[in-house]
């Protein structure tokens, strides 16, 4: 998914390395957990080789693994996960959802009884450990990271809500549908990690005939706002501690940006 995932341009990786872009299958389950052990290495590897390794992204919960640490938890055994998802096809996600709320209340007032992932997330655990998720959230957590600097990008809302519109129309331009084409052809599961990109869903929907083109753009393009502000709203809240910079000059954010890193 090369567009709906906006992987760095040819000219991006002639100019800079980059790892851990289009590595996951679509249809691969994925952790922050893997991600964690994954970018730990790279940046071994960056630092071996004498580069200063600079992490980039948007999904907060993912750099919280690498500067506050995630439980170890047991890993959980395939037979365990195969069965949970083959329960959620005969019994629906509500049936697992009222299960979940017997056997780990407290992590079931904290989830929507629609998100699929971590309800099964957490009966997985407490069938593979016989204690609940939270349980397991309250041990101490080792700190992987602990020499970085911390870089938030916080536009004004107005100028991001303008990026985010055009980002979509750009995607639509170099073939985002055709993408989705692709994975319409996979037939996935519902819940598989390669259509939960931004404007997946939406694009389905209007191949399958469910609404027009223009609703399709224009709920894309809102889903893609939503996600912003949910992202600056967490970022706000979750990394306080880090150096914020709002310019849209790109010229002198960077040069204030570059100077920040140098002190």
């Amino acid at each position: 998914l090369n567009v709906l995932t906006a992987r760095p341009s040819k000219e991006d990786l002639r100019r800079a390395s980059h790892r851990l872009y289009g590595h996951v299958p679509v249809a691969a389950p994925y952790s922050v957990g893997q991600w964690q052990a994954e970018a730990l290495a790279a940046i071994d590897q960056a630092q071996e080789n004498g580069q200063r390794p600079i992490l980039v992204g948007g999904t907060g919960l993912y750099f919280k693994s690498l500067i506050e640490g995630l439980v170890d938890i047991p890993s959980i055994p395939s037979y365990l996960r195969a069965g949970l998802r083959a329960r959620l096809d005969s019994d629906g996600l509500a049936a697992l959802y009222a299960e979940l709320q017997s056997v780990d209340r407290a992590l079931a007032e904290r989830l929507p009884p629609t998100d699929t992932q971590r309800i099964l997330r957490g009966l997985e655990v407490f069938e593979a450990t016989g204690e609940p998720l939270t349980k397991w959230q309250k041990q101490d957590q080792n700190r992987p990271l602990t020499d970085y600097c911390g870089i938030l990008l916080m536009p004004d809302r107005d100028w991001l809500y303008a990026r985010c519109n055009a980002r979509y129309e750009a995607m639509l331009a170099a073939g985002a549908q055709q993408e989705v084409e692709e994975l319409w052809k996979l037939n996935l599961p519902p819940d598989a990690n390669g259509l939960k990109a931004l404007g997946v869903g939406q694009i389905m929907a209007y191949l399958q005939g469910e609404i027009d083109a223009e609703t399709a753009t224009a709920r894309a393009q809102q889903a893609t706002r939503r996600y912003a502000k949910r992202q600056m709203t967490w970022f706000r809240n979750q990394m306080i501690d880090w150096k914020s910079f709002s310019e849209q000059d790109y010229e002198n954010k960077f040069a204030r940006i570059f100077s920040f890193i140098s002190k």
